[in-house]
């Protein structure tokens, strides 16, 4: 079952990437508390937010090449 705060950290992670904004977390800091424990599903959700990110570039550089 996934709880708030594994979906909080994946979400979170995701849109970190998806849209290009500096990561909050980094492994010199003290990592915020929803991401304390749950690491995992953050680095899970830049990954998925990195696929994303390239389906999302390859559309738009399908959709010039057609109008173009």
């Amino acid at each position: 079952m996934i709880t708030l705060d594994e979906l909080h950290a994946f979400v979170i992670g995701f849109f970190e990437v998806l849209c290009p904004w500096p990561a909050c977390y980094h492994r010199s800091w003290q990592p915020p508390v929803y991401l304390e424990k749950e690491y995992h599903y953050y680095l899970a959700g830049r990954g998925a937010g990195f696929v994303a990110l390239l389906c999302v570039i390859l559309l738009f550089s399908y959709l010039v090449k057609e109008v173009l």
